[in-house]
Formats: C-alpha cells, sequence, structure tokens
C-alpha cells in the first residue's frame, strides 16, 4: 500500500464527509494505493455514525473508536499500529489541513528521502493568544531538542511506515513527534510550508493556559526520557556521586579539624548537618537510580486504550 493517512477527531461530524471527499480526489487522481483511517476520541456527536457511513461508501476508509475520549496522542498511537502504507500521513479532522499538500508530502518521503516531514502554517489564521505562545514553545523547543522546526505542532505531517513503527506517542507527546523520531535514530527530519486554512466548522480542542504548561513539562519530560530513559543511573547516580562526594569532603574537613583541634566543637557548626545531608541525598540518588534501571529493563511499553469499535483491519 502506497499511503496510510490518519485522522485523529473528537467531535468532528460537521467536517468529516467534506473531509473525506476532498482526500478521495486527491489521492485517486495520484493513482495511491490508500486507506484513511478515521480514530474517534471518545466524541459525544454523531461522528462514529459518519465514519461508518463513509466506509460502506469508501471500503478505503477505516476507523476506531476509543469508548472514552484519551486525547490525541493516543488516537495518533493507535492510528500509527494500524498503519499499512509505506508513508503514512497525519492531519486534523477540523478541515484546517489541506489534502491538497498530500501529494508534496509525498513525494518529499519517497523521492527526496526524508524520514520526516512536519508542516509549517507559516501564514496562521488563529487569534494571537495561539501563535504569540506558539512562537514561544516553538522557540524554546528549537533550543532544547536541536531540531530546526519553525512548526512542531503543526499537525499535517508524513512519515515513512519505519518511524512510526518505532516510537511510542502517549500522554500529550504528540507536540513532540520530531524529537520522539529523532531519539528513536531517524534524523532526516524536514520541514514543509502549508496552507493553514481558517476553521469553517466546529470549535477548536485545545486552548488556554494550562496547555502551555503541559507543554513546557512536556518538553522537559520528553527531553529527559530520551536521553536518560534507558540508562537512568548515569543521571541519578551522577548527581547522587556529585552530592556524596561534597557531603564525603564536608565531613573529612570536620574530623580533620576536630583532630587537630580538640576543643573544636563539630555538632555545633551548621556545616556539619550540611555534611550529613548531602551525604545521605547523594545515597538516596544512588538508590533511585538502581530502582529506576531496574524499571527501565523490567517494564515492556503498554498502554490500555480501550477500543470500542472497529472498521477494518487489525492493528499489527
Amino acid at each position: 500500500m502506497d499511503l496510510s493517512i490518519v485522522i485523529p477527531l473528537l467531535n468532528e461530524e460537521e467536517s468529516l464527509p467534506e473531509l473525506e471527499s476532498w482526500i478521495r480526489r486527491v489521492v485517486e487522481k495520484e493513482k495511491y494505493a490508500y486507506e484513511i483511517i478515521m480514530v474517534d476520541d471518545g466524541s459525544t456527536d454523531t461522528s462514529w455514525q459518519i465514519i461508518e457511513d463513509l466506509s460502506v461508501k469508501n471500503p478505503s476508509v477505516r476507523g476506531i473508536k476509543f469508548r472514552r475520549n484519551y486525547g490525541k496522542s493516543a488516537a495518533l498511537h493507535v492510528g500509527f499500529q494500524a498503519a499499512e502504507g509505506a508513508v503514512v500521513i497525519t492531519m486534523d479532522a477540523d478541515m484546517q489541513d489541506s489534502p491538497d499538500e498530500i501529494p508534496a508530502l509525498v513525494k518529499m518521503i519517497k523521492e527526496d528521502g526524508w524520514d520526516m516531514v512536519s508542516g509549517w502554517k507559516k501564514t496562521r489564521h488563529d487569534p494571537i493568544s495561539k501563535t504569540l505562545p506558539s512562537k514561544f514553545f516553538n522557540a524554546l523547543t528549537r533550543k532544547i531538542s536541536g531540531i530546526q522546526l519553525n512548526d512542531f505542532n503543526c499537525g499535517l505531517k508524513a512519515y515513512k511506515n519505519a518511524v512510526v513503527k518505532s516510537i511510542e506517542v502517549y500522554g500529550e507527546m504528540h507536540r513532540y513527534i520530531p524529537i520522539l523520531a529523532k531519539w528513536s535514530g531517524f534524523r532526516k527530519i524536514g520541514e514543509k510550508v502549508v496552507e493553514h486554512r481558517a476553521r469553517i466548522y466546529g470549535t477548536a480542542k485545545f486552548s488556554g493556559l494550562g496547555r502551555g504548561v503541559k507543554g513546557i513539562l512536556d518538553l522537559f519530560s520528553i527531553t529527559f526520557v530520551g536521553k536518560f530513559g534507558k540508562r537512568p543511573m548515569h543521571f541519578f547516580g551522577t548527581l547522587g556521586m556529585i552530592s556524596f562526594m561534597m557531603g564525603f569532603v564536608i565531613l573529612v574537613y570536620l574530623s580533620i579539624a576536630k583532630i587537630v583541634y580538640l576543643e573544636y566543637g563539630i555538632a555545633e557548626r551548621p556545616l556539619f548537618y550540611f555534611g550529613i545531608l548531602f551525604a545521605i541525598i547523594g545515597t538516596q540518588l544512588f538508590v533511585t537510580g538502581f530502582l529506576a534501571e531496574l524499571v527501565a529493563r523490567n517494564s515492556p511499553n503498554r498502554n490500555g486504550y480501550v477500543i470500542e469499535k472497529r472498521i477494518g483491519g487489525e492493528i499489527a
């Protein structure tokens, strides 16, 4: 199969028929063997009924329905598991991503050799309350990750199939899929300017201060996991060694001072308690590192997403 298009959605009943029709026109013109995987993230409207109707009219439409809302990352994760195409494209269901971008994205993956291509909505139709924080988080993410993308959170992306099968998208990590791909060894990550269409149907699902706070926490989390997820002792052990040695040096110094100056009172010195504190913290960090190593080496990655219904195919 040439192409899998993964579309996570939540309460997008108005846009789905038009989106499917538009995608079908584009991919059939290019003569792709394709599938459209719509992942219903616990919608409370008629989105699933529409997906069922679309799958009858177009056998290339597949559907996965969660029993409840798990979030966009969960929807992408199961969509990636189910994808069979050599190229996998993700796009949002709100019609703000243009299916006309699909052929160029496919070409960049298949002919130009990119592992992943991220869309860049250079001209956006969003209020400043969304665009300004977005610029800040993109700049911060570029600085920390070293990946030179302008729009990490763009929903329109293209991947080699091997990329989506090698990463695990969880929590709110859909914003940082390029970083997950980089940590999995896929370093040819490109960018393409894409059209950002004004929203016609429905309402935005992600907004507010909480989104920004979660974004920063997720960035620090994914950076830590990427660097130390398989070797946590390197992080906790290093901090533990530094702390323990500081405490050890302080206590040795105080012990020598006591021997040289017999009247020297160790217990009355605040430095004595700092020395003990550093030594205890260092020991605790060492123990934390050992426990984290045991967890990392013996805990398989498993997600407990409850799928209520499915149309076509099985998860690989």
